[in-house]
């Protein structure tokens, strides 16, 4: 395979660093207010605290299977009401939940991004109206705040405290060593005790009160990459990271792996638009159109983006580089067919189904029925936590063949590498 990987020389941004900061420049004390949706790609609009969320109003819808995802927010993140059709996640004869209280710590796109973050709303949309907990969420506008804001969700009161994605990490793992008592979750990241020797991560514990959501990005990233080598009809395909960490290296490394399977001598274009520690690369739509225009451009007839909000961009780019059939792209976490406008839709093959709905929903299901375990928690192509999407009909030809690969990823015959 001939790969040209671009690595773009992004300005660093201290304001982005990892590691737990003292609280930021914001004075809000916690008063609440309704958070930035995000659906702009604007991530200058600061929450100055968090927004209560009880009963059923108006918002977005969660995910059912492979065919439904959030309905994009239009205002303020207000409480939701789930669609009629339900969600990925288990229903029945549901628990009362009454009276206990969830928080929800959106990454910095924030509900509206209409991938990663809002499928995590779509499961606690779903947990508010079926089991009427009460749900507060917060959203950071810069990294100097999340210490802040996770404090002033636990002070509120929350029973349960999630944090969605690895930038989550530092704050959440301090503030979890430090209140024993208190539960969290942490999607993406295995969150640990750090107190052992310094530098040796061998004695580090995970951590009891925290239940840590993984996913096997790569094995639902291996499944879109075997769409995009079977759909191609240039022999050459693309791949856009947001942010060139570890773990958008697992779905480039899946991508390309699957791509390979179809067709060893497949060409794939693969591009980040930032570097640690700017992370603006999850939410510059401009960006991944002028990144997607390229590849377009150098004979990539299918784009895979990993890209969160940035995504978007490369359906935009597609819709201008061919009539629908000519050009693809591939969505990412949920399934974007049903979150793009109308006019994209024709443009979208597949998403890689990550469904951080379901891990959302069962994390506040098992708080409910005293049923909360800590430690890391995979969810993988055997467990139903990721997948592929067939909404639109446009893999309806090769769907066999993408389930083949998947069962034998899931009999232990392919094993998917997780480094590009």
């Amino acid at each position: 395979m001939t790969k040209s990987k671009h690595v773009l020389a992004a300005a660093l941004v201290a304001a982005l660093g990892l590691t737990v900061a003292a609280c930021g420049d914001d004075d809000d004390g916690g008063d609440d207010t309704t958070a930035d949706t995000g659906a702009s790609g604007d991530t200058t609009g600061s929450v100055a605290g968090t927004t209560p969320m009880t009963g059923s109003m108006t918002g977005t819808t969660p995910m059912t299977g492979d065919t439904t995802g959030s309905t994009p927010m239009t205002g303020d993140t207000a409480a939701t009401t789930p669609a009629s059709g339900g969600s990925t996640a288990p229903t029945g004869s549901a628990p009362s939940g009454d009276g206990t209280t969830v928080g929800l710590l959106f990454d910095i796109t924030g509900r509206g991004d209409r991938s990663f973050n809002d499928a995590a709303a779509a499961g606690l949309d779903q947990a508010v109206e079926e089991f009427g907990v009460v749900a507060s969420e917060s959203t950071p506008s810069a990294e100097g705040d999340r210490a802040e804001r996770l404090d002033g969700l636990v002070a509120d009161g929350n029973e349960l405290v999630i944090g969605v994605g690895f930038l989550w990490q530092a704050a959440l793992q301090t503030a979890a060593v430090a209140d024993p008592e208190q539960r969290f979750a942490l999607i993406d990241a295995e969150a640990k005790d750090d107190q052992g020797t310094p530098d040796d991560f061998e004695d580090d514990q995970p951590l009891d009160n925290v239940a840590s959501l993984l996913f096997a990005e790569e094995q639902g990233s291996f499944l879109v990459g075997a769409a995009a080598a079977l759909k191609t009809q240039t022999d050459t395909v693309g791949f856009i990271g947001g942010v060139e960490t570890s773990l958008i290296q697992k779905f480039e490394a899946g991508f390309v792996a699957g791509a390979e399977a179809v067709n060893p001598d497949i060409t794939v274009l693969s591009q980040y638009l930032t570097q640690p520690p700017d992370f603006s690369g999850f939410n510059d739509p401009a960006r991944g159109k002028e990144v997607a225009a390229s590849m377009y451009e150098d004979d990539a007839d299918v784009i895979y983006a990993a890209a969160g909000g940035s995504g978007l961009g490369m359906f935009e780019a597609a819709s201008e580089a061919g009539e629908p059939g000519e050009v693809w792209g591939i969505g990412v976490d949920s399934d974007q067919y049903n979150l793009v406008d109308p006019a994209l839709q024709p443009y979208v093959l597949t998403s890689m189904l990550k469904k951080v709905d379901v891990a959302v929903y069962e994390t506040v299901a098992a708080l409910v029925n005293d049923e909360f375990v800590g430690g890391p928690q995979t969810f993988d192509l055997a467990s139903g936590g990721v997948d592929y999407s067939t909404t639109g009909g446009f893999v309806d030809d090769i769907s066999e063949q993408l389930d083949e690969y998947k069962q034998q990823i899931i009999d232990g015959e392919i094993e998917v590498p997780t480094e590009p």
